[in-house]
């Protein structure tokens, strides 16, 4: 956790392969998961958020070669210290499950 804004656009670019300006936010934790930051891009400057538990450890979901991509709902958990294994969402609109699937035709009036 000593890297600051110019390291971890430099991890971000060569390690992920992605571009810090993007307006994403790039989260890294520390080896023993008691220390998070949040790099994220705003228009006109970087911020970086850094938060330190004193006990515990953040929780991350399943990674792939140290990288996976989460939902901003994802990363409030995380900060929160949620465990995923008990939460239950209920179900919500996504485009990705949009149209319905049916014969569900509106017939205009």
């Amino acid at each position: 956790m000593r890297k600051s804004f110019d390291g971890l656009c430099g991890l971000v670019r060569d390690k992920l392969m992605r571009e810090p300006l993007s307006g994403e936010v790039f989260v890294f934790l520390s080896r023993r998961k008691n220390q998070i930051r949040l790099l994220l891009w705003e228009g006109d400057g970087f911020s970086l958020y850094s938060k330190r538990l004193e006990r515990g450890t953040f929780e991350i979901p399943e990674a792939v070669d140290n990288c996976v991509e989460i939902k901003s709902s994802e990363l409030i958990f995380i900060l929160q210290g949620v465990k995923f294994n008990s939460v239950r969402l209920r179900r919500r609109f996504s485009f990705d499950t949009y149209p319905p699937t049916g014969n569900h035709v509106s017939k205009p009036q």
